[in-house]
């Protein structure tokens, strides 16, 4: 679905991210098949449930530093991102919010980071 040596997320399929040489995915590895990118660090993105993200599931990139944040919504688009959602991101100092489907989302963050941005990512790993 995604493939890009130059990473930092060098590959994604479906529930298995490879960043930095390390695998996450829905069998357990690493961080599992719902990443955050914080930082550069891979942490599991455990408070993302369901296909309504609600604004208690994106706190966890809010009061970091962040002003741009990327977010992956599965490989077919499947999780949708409420209006209050985006209001929490907006006032919790997210100026830029990018919402595309997983693979797509995994391109945008590692173009940002090459062009020396460091954006946060959010991303679902299946639907």
């Amino acid at each position: 679905m995604y493939d890009n040596p130059a990473g930092p997320i060098e590959k994604f399929s479906w529930g298995r991210f490879q960043i930095k040489g390390v695998i996450h995915a829905e069998d357990g590895q690493g961080a599992g098949k719902d990443i955050c990118i914080l930082r550069g660090e891979v942490l599991p993105w455990k408070t993302r449930k369901g296909h309504r993200l609600k604004p208690k599931m994106v706190e966890i990139v809010l009061d970091q530093g962040v002003s741009t944040l990327v977010i992956g919504n599965g490989v077919y688009g499947r999780v949708k991102v409420l209006k209050k959602t985006k209001k929490k991101l907006e006032d919790g100092g997210i100026k830029t919010l990018i919402i595309e489907k997983t693979p797509d989302a995994c391109a945008i963050y590692n173009r940002l980071v090459s062009e020396g941005e460091f954006p946060a990512f959010l991303a679902h790993g299946t639907c």
